[in-house]
């Protein structure tokens, strides 16, 4: 017979599309702090993230009597009855993600907004409120995430290690660091660090705090946009930094890629970024790329599924000329292509024997 699932239950479904594993909750907890306004992002791991993330920010924080709320599937505070979600400017705005991480988990989230005298602390588990109330905290949102996944183990048991995950998160938070070079990173994990980035709209800086110091010096920068005789900027511009072909990689992990400030996988605008280095880089050689790429809203859609990892161009021609036209001209400007020149191999002796 047909029937309505309970609200328990229904919520550990939707949350098997939010939250696939460990670096799905780092994702949508930074994403919520960049949403918020922080120029400071803190993540701290324990066990690959499945027996501890925490995630402190310094944003606008929650106001008094919200933060129960925030914890409601759809609640959010980024779209209305009224927004286009053809124009979003923000990296949230489903409303799922933070009643997903709470549906698999044990929550702790404290948050007080700029200006309140105290601020409120909320703990549930698995999607049950335990406690909630007043309580004094610095400006901004911490939100702790335990025991991930342990009401669902046929979930957990198709992670892989603890390292792996690991391996993930850093790669995300790397990810984000380099995209909002705006905001300072920390990424610490079993007590130690591993990522640090400056802050303060210092790209060449997160550059050396993920990558180190040899690659950020060896990294050439991408000119921002001429404006056109009236004045106006272009409607698509691209930004970043692009490596020099002496410091290319053996795989593809080390390209970047960002649409508005959020960051984004795309085969093909990565494809025009290796294209864009044919003929400075050997073969099976890839390069080290930071790509900015702005885009009027209305141009991107980013709802095409709950990870928002994927987002669709109205114009993906143009932005593949525009991304691979900006950095095969950088490329040609400060790094000349190689002269060809051909092996001569010398004559066979021909002479008679005897």
């Amino acid at each position: 017979s047909i029937r309505l699932l309970d609200d328990a239950t229904a919520a550990r479904i939707a949350a098997g599309e939010v939250i696939e594993r460990p670096a799905s909750v780092v994702k949508e907890l930074v994403e919520n702090a960049l949403d918020a306004g922080a120029t400071r992002i803190e993540v701290e791991i324990d066990g690959g993230g499945t027996d501890l993330i925490r995630v402190v920010d310094n944003g606008t924080g929650i106001a008094v009597g919200e933060l129960e709320l925030a914890f409601e599937r759809f609640a959010t505070s980024k779209v209305d009855a009224t927004s286009d979600l053809l124009g979003i400017a923000t990296l949230g705005f489903r409303g799922e993600a933070l009643p997903s991480i709470a549906s698999v988990s044990r929550v702790e989230a404290t948050s007080r907004a700029a200006g309140q005298d105290s601020g409120e602390r909320l703990l549930l588990e698995f999607g049950e409120r335990l406690e909630f109330g007043k309580t004094g905290v610095p400006a901004g949102t911490a939100v702790a995430v335990r025991g991930l996944f342990s009401n669902v183990p046929a979930r957990k048991k198709f992670l892989r290690s603890a390292g792996a995950e690991l391996g993930r998160i850093q790669t995300l938070v790397t990810s984000y660091a380099l995209v909002r070079s705006d905001v300072a990173f920390r990424l610490t994990a079993a007590g130690r660090e591993r990522l640090v980035t400056p802050g303060g709209d210092d790209l060449r800086g997160a550059v050396a705090g993920t990558y180190g110091s040899r690659v950020a010096e060896a990294m050439l920068e991408l000119p921002e946009p001429e404006p056109f005789a009236d004045g106006v900027t272009p409607a698509f511009s691209v930004g970043g930094l692009a490596g020099a072909p002496s410091i290319s990689r053996g795989n593809r992990g080390f390209i970047t890629l960002a649409v508005n400030g959020r960051w984004i996988q795309n085969r093909r605008i990565s494809y025009a970024i290796e294209q864009a280095y044919h003929g400075f880089l050997g073969e099976r050689r890839s390069p080290i790329a930071v790509v900015l790429v702005k885009a009027p809203l209305n141009d991107v859609d980013v709802n095409v599924h709950p990870a928002k990892t994927e987002v669709r161009f109205l114009r993906e021609d143009l932005v593949f000329g525009e991304v691979q036209r900006a950095v095969r001209s950088l490329l040609i400007a400060t790094t000349p292509v190689p002269a060809f020149r051909p092996t001569t191999r010398p004559h066979a002796f021909s002479g008679s024997g005897g």
